[in-house]
């Protein structure tokens, strides 16, 4: 009997210590309900990852506005009331940004790490390069280029005659080639044919990167729960071939290269700490940024207009409208289309018909890392603390899909953007009270993505070409409703878990050789 005593008293000693090993916290004074989970290190991970929303929405309805969970060995403090999302933005001085965006990218892309003093003095000049050249009166120059890019791609289908193809990949090629080209310029013609018209055009080199980005994008989320990437070796192989486009030595020599990154080249060639390799590892964070959320959000601005007869009515009269303003004739375009920024700005409904697609699509999350232990005061007064180092989250899906704020939130409707003028719509309510933040899909604060009013024109420009220049249709639209791959969520923009037919030709009065 006490030998059996002992070893259950040791038995208990060693689930102590396993517990303490394995970091299960207790929740302090004033601290936020915590969810450790029953798996070590795990936490709540695998709950979390199945459906972040429904999970996120069942922990809200049993524990209110705010609660900590254990995911993947870190806490991560939910703030769930869009109302306090402000407060939070405004501890700047406790809650960090800069520090998780590095390492998340640092881990991801492979560049140095540039919070590391050697760098931080001459990387601070980097970050106000996004907004000098991706915003105001410099975005005209980038919003012509693509205008341009996307034409040349599409004036490459040839036929007249009805194709089918895949609605995601149709958007995929158009988009990543004439974005790629519009951002990091164009090859020299001679370069790529070895100068004796022999070797593959541009397009083909394009087709491979495209290739090359979509088998590194899909081992993401594997990269971001802490898998190496070198225990990836496809996905490793793709980021490594992208990277050597991006040489300097490489982009020096093409041509209409983008403000921001001549400038950003100019920039990184001073840190003489650099290798070549290194420089275009921090151009490949460009490039992903500027790809892995538009494609799949014009993905579903198109699917969705396809869908609604309705919208693709309302559509194509105000792209008929501002083409006649332009000087343009629908119906017979013999010149290539030009439209200014503020002739797309104009166009509401499309405008409508892309927030609409990015509410429904979005499950971005937005996060700051606690720099010391403080007090975050919510909107309702309550007061809670904050642990030094654990992370506060905010996951504006869970705002985007509320009934009380949208009707029928999970429904499609192309002009919930727009007021009874056919303007933007921006009144929109919780509690009776009007939101401050409504629609979140590029972050908002520190966090917020600078490339956000190009993005949301180049989606304009795709739709507005391809209702100009095509007759599409879904193969089959009585198909239903196509659903989200949550597996990414976090990341941005989900893409579908499957794709759709899309039958599409030319017009009949369409050129192909402007």
């Amino acid at each position: 009997m006490a030998a059996l005593s002992i070893h259950i008293f040791i038995l208990f000693l060693c689930i102590l210590l396993v517990l303490k090993l394995c970091g299960f916290r207790k929740r302090q004074q004033d601290e936020p309900p915590l969810m450790n989970g029953w798996i070590p290190f795990l936490g709540v991970a695998l709950e979390y990852g199945k459906n972040p929303l429904e999970f996120l929405r069942s922990i809200q309805r049993e524990y209110g506005d705010i609660f900590t969970c254990k995911i993947a060995g870190k806490y991560f403090t939910f703030v769930t009331d869009p109302f306090s999302y402000s407060a939070v933005f405004r501890q700047g001085r406790n809650l960090d940004f800069q520090k998780f965006a590095m390492g998340f990218s640092q881990k991801v892309f492979g560049h140095a790490d540039f919070n590391a003093p050697m760098y931080s003095g001459s990387y601070r000049d980097i970050h106000p390069i996004f907004r000098q050249t991706l915003q105001g009166p410099v975005l005209q120059q980038l919003i012509s280029t693509m205008m341009e890019n996307i034409q040349m791609v599409i004036r490459r289908d040839d036929s007249f005659n009805w194709v089918t193809e895949g609605l995601q990949r149709f958007v995929d090629r158009i988009m990543f080639e004439a974005g790629y080209l519009t951002l990091f310029g164009k090859e020299d013609e001679a370069l790529v044919t070895g100068g004796g018209g022999c070797g593959a055009p541009q397009w083909l080199s394009m087709r491979q990167a495209m290739e090359d980005f979509h088998a590194f994008d899909k081992a993401l989320p594997e990269m971001v729960a802490g898998l190496p990437i070198h225990l990836h070796l496809k996905a490793f192989r793709a980021r490594e071939a992208l990277a050597q486009k991006l040489h300097h030595r490489h982009l020096k020599r093409n041509k209409c290269l983008s403000a921001l990154i001549e400038r950003r080249i100019q920039a990184f060639d001073k840190m003489e700490e650099l290798d070549e390799n290194g420089k275009a590892k921090t151009h490949l964070c460009i490039l992903w940024a500027s790809q892995a959320n538009t494609l799949p959000a014009t993905f579903w601005s198109l699917y969705y207009m396809l869908r609604s007869p309705d919208a693709m009515r309302a559509a194509q009269a105000e792209v008929d409208r501002v083409l006649r303003e332009s000087g343009h004739t629908p119906e017979h375009l013999d010149k290539p289309v030009v439209l200014s920024k503020d002739q797309l700005d104009s166009m509401s409904v499309l405008g409508s018909i892309i927030e609409e697609a990015l509410r429904l699509s979005s499950a971005s999350i937005m996060i700051r890392v606690a720099n010391e232990n403080f007090t975050l005061t919510l909107d309702s007064s309550k007061m809670v603390a904050i642990r030094k180092g654990d992370h506060i989250a905010m996951f504006p899906q869970m705002m985007h899909m509320d009934p009380e704020i949208y009707e029928n939130p999970t429904e499609f409707k192309f002009d919930r953007f727009l007021d009874e003028n056919g303007q933007r719509k921006t009144d929109f309510y919780k509690n009776g009270r009007k939101l401050r933040h409504f629609l979140l899909p590029f972050g908002s604060g520190v966090s917020e993505c600078p490339g956000r009013f190009f993005a949301v024109n180049e989606i304009k420009q795709f739709l507005t070409l391809t209702l100009c220049y095509y007759d599409m249709e879904l193969q089959d639209p009585t198909m239903p409703p196509l659903t989200t791959d949550c597996t990414r969520a976090g990341l941005g923009i989900l893409p579908p878990k499957q794709d759709i037919s899309l039958r599409y030709r030319l017009r009949r009065w369409v050129p192909t050789h402007l």
